[in-house]
């Protein structure tokens, strides 16, 4: 298992769970953590005995965002020349989204509990996964508006797909707060959860039901789902066609078939 300087990863079972864990800087997202995310999802794709992932906050919040040290730094790294500043600052935008798109890319199904604070960047993060559980009282905030500038890392792009355009825009362009129970009711998170310690405890039984399942066709449904959301319905019926003509030659499809039938759990391989 790598070890990091602002994660905690640990595997149950086929479950995996990424903590951010820097708890002292309200799990703040600084240089490392950016590089570290990276790294983490690499490995988490490259193990085949790790079918979901649930990521969380360590302490008593979720993540506040990009570490304003983070933003200074790259400030001070500006000179004279306009141009010169503009490929500096759009190399490091770009790479801070690579961070989170391997979120979305990541062919295992990835579950946000989010408790207490869930601001800017961190709302970039979870919207790049699969689903959100939440604690009623969590505190969530596009805040990128109240420092003067758009939100950059995936929160534009992914959200009117979560919880509708007009919603989006809303937040977007006031900054305002809201509350777990706000976000069930726009379907930013499925659920909420009275505490901390039942909205994990709830979140890793549904990452336990999800790892039950044949991993093939978890990792199918995931990619025509994602596939299916940036192009028409033509390409996505397309796709999942050439998708299942070899997956459902897989011992995956007998196994489940057999099982449904005899009234018993499948048990797949990795």
């Amino acid at each position: 298992m790598p070890e990091y300087q602002t994660l905690l990863v640990e595997q149950t079972g086929n479950i995996a769970h990424i903590q951010i864990n820097r708890p002292d800087k309200v799990n703040a997202m600084n240089k490392a953590f950016w590089e570290e995310i990276i790294q983490a999802f690499d490995w988490v794709d490259s193990t085949d005995s790790v079918r979901v992932v649930v990521v969380s906050g360590a302490g008593k919040h979720f993540s506040a965002g990009i570490d304003l040290q983070l933003l200074a730094q790259a400030s001070s790294e500006m000179g004279k020349d306009i141009g010169r500043n503009a490929e500096i600052i759009r190399r490091n935008v770009l790479r801070l989204q690579t961070s989170f798109n391997v979120i979305d890319t990541c062919r295992k199904p990835v579950i946000a509990a989010i408790h207490g604070y869930c601001i800017g960047g961190a709302i970039d993060l979870i919207s790049a996964c699969d689903m959100r559980y939440s604690t009623p009282d969590a505190h969530f905030s596009i805040k990128e508006i109240d420092m003067g500038m758009a939100a950059d890392v995936g929160t534009l792009q992914r959200l009117p797909h979560l919880i509708g355009d007009g919603m989006m825009r809303e937040l977007a362009y006031t900054g305002r707060a809201f509350d777990g129970d706000e976000a069930a009711r726009m379907g930013l998170v499925n659920r909420t959860f009275a505490d901390h310690a039942e909205l994990l405890s709830g979140v890793m039984a549904v990452a336990g039901e999800i790892a039950s399942k044949s991993p093939l066709a978890i990792r199918g449904t995931k990619e025509m789902i994602r596939y299916s959301r940036d192009h028409s319905v033509d390409d996505g019926l397309n796709y999942i066609a050439t998708w299942n003509a070899a997956m459902l030659q897989s011992e995956d499809l007998k196994l489940a078939m057999m099982a449904h039938m005899a009234k018993k759990t499948a048990d797949f391989a990795d």
